[in-house]
């Protein structure tokens, strides 16, 4: 894997491979930053005397803030370019993070999962959006793959952290100890120039969004990327978000146990990410999805009825492998459905819409658990959420491999081609 990697990056330029550096790191240490709630939220509930549906909130508070982080960096971004936007957002999310180590009571801590909502918001659409325009269009489906990755290598990192920060500094040592690598990526991203496509189309159409909305295509597709996006977010947390709680609440198993399974299956994920995400420059963005998505409803059974550890790790690993691996295509695929104006802006607002509509899915799982138990919490929420991405892929459009920065005014007639 790592060989592929090099060769892939053989032939791209030192600005396009900062460019894709960056990208992976804020996105990186944006997951890194949300699953430290998800791994800890217990612990937080138990020394904020919270509950834990209370706590699953804090999640929620951050997923219903990211929309309106991606649409301000967004608008900004198209705008005045890429680069400042992105460097600014980096540093808002890294010091909110930090605060909330300091944070004194339940009511702070959740004000400052809303702050960073807004910068985990405004992270992807733009990174996206940076690297996507930077590298070369036959090879978007690898780095849309190991893009997508870094939010599964930021859960792992939390994960390995838990291990060797918890334990000796507590919850608070974690979101402490988040500053430093965010900072890191803040300085990556200080390398990286502004983008050649955004800085080709805003010379030749400088057509503000609101305008680009008036054509009914973009509408429509928007209305779409918004619904599928809605699917991928229910699908993703609600294999990611319950599982350590169901593994330590639900199983009786130990912290580090939960811990442990976490680590793999997110191995699972980087794995299926890059490898799909590879495979959609053959198969097609739509059926590599489907692909994966039914793969996944395969492996629900044994990932949600499973209680030894061995077969834990695995279905675990499994679902991560097909979830995270057709979400390796979603980088690629929502630049390419993006019309060059806007791209800074329509990729990261239909995502994180998707998002907020699926932001209850945490809270609804533990009220299911409470009521029903982990495994059929997880089964009733997952296996609908797998079929829905399967069912929109299908009905939807894609447009692999098409060239960026063309007229500035790609829309959906023209530039979207059945596969």
């Amino acid at each position: 894997m790592l060989r592929t990697v090099r060769e892939q990056a053989a032939g791209l330029t030192k600005d396009q491979r900062n460019a894709f550096v960056a990208a992976y790191l804020g996105w990186a240490m944006d997951a890194f930053d949300y699953f430290l709630v998800v791994l800890v939220y217990s612990e937080i509930a138990d020394d904020f005397h919270v509950s834990l549906t209370d706590m699953a909130f804090l999640t929620t508070a951050t997923l219903v803030m990211r929309p309106v982080g991606a649409l301000l960096f967004g608008l900004w971004a198209d705008r005045k370019g890429r680069r400042t936007p992105l460097m600014v957002d980096v540093a808002f999310y890294s010091v909110v993070g930090f605060a909330c180590a300091f944070a004194p009571n339940y009511t702070v801590l959740l004000v400052l999962r809303l702050l960073y909502g807004i910068g985990m918001g405004g992270e992807w659409g733009l990174g996206a959006a940076l690297a996507m325009e930077k590298i070369p269009a036959d090879r978007r489906g690898f780095w849309s793959g190991l893009l997508q990755s870094g939010y599964s290598l930021g859960y792992l990192l939390a994960a390995v952290a838990f291990f060797g920060i918890e334990p000796a500094f507590g919850w608070r040592g974690l979101f402490a100890f988040s500053l430093v690598p965010a900072l890191v990526a803040l300085w990556v991203r200080t390398r990286v120039e502004e983008s050649e496509v955004w800085e080709k189309s805003v010379q030749l159409n400088r057509t503000p969004a609101y305008q680009v909305f008036k054509n009914p295509a973009v509408l429509r597709r928007f209305v779409y990327l918004v619904a599928l996006m809605t699917a991928f977010n229910w699908m993703s947390h609600g294999t990611q978000d319950i599982y350590p709680t169901f593994v330590k609440k639900g199983l009786g198993l130990s912290p580090d146990t939960a811990i442990a399974i976490a680590v793999v299956y997110n191995i699972g994920a980087i794995i299926g990410g890059m490898v799909l995400g590879a495979y959609s420059e053959r198969l097609g963005r739509r059926r590599t999805i489907m692909i994966a998505a039914a793969a996944g409803l395969v492996v629900v059974p044994f990932f949600v009825l499973s209680t030894a550890v061995g077969w834990l790790m695995l279905s675990s690993f499994l679902m991560q492998l097909c979830v995270q691996g057709a979400w390796g295509v979603i980088p690629a695929h929502l630049t390419e459905m993006s019309p060059d104006t806007i791209r800074g802006f329509y990729p990261g607002v239909t995502y994180q819409l998707g998002n907020l509509i699926a932001a209850l899915n945490l809270p609804i799982q533990e009220a299911l658990a409470e009521r029903h138990g982990y495994p059929a919490a997880m089964a009733w929420t997952v296996t609908p959420a797998l079929a829905l991405v399967i069912v929109l892929s299908a009905v939807g459009r894609e447009a692999k491999g098409i060239r960026f920065g063309g007229t500035g005014a790609q829309v959906p007639s023209t530039a979207v081609a059945d596969t």
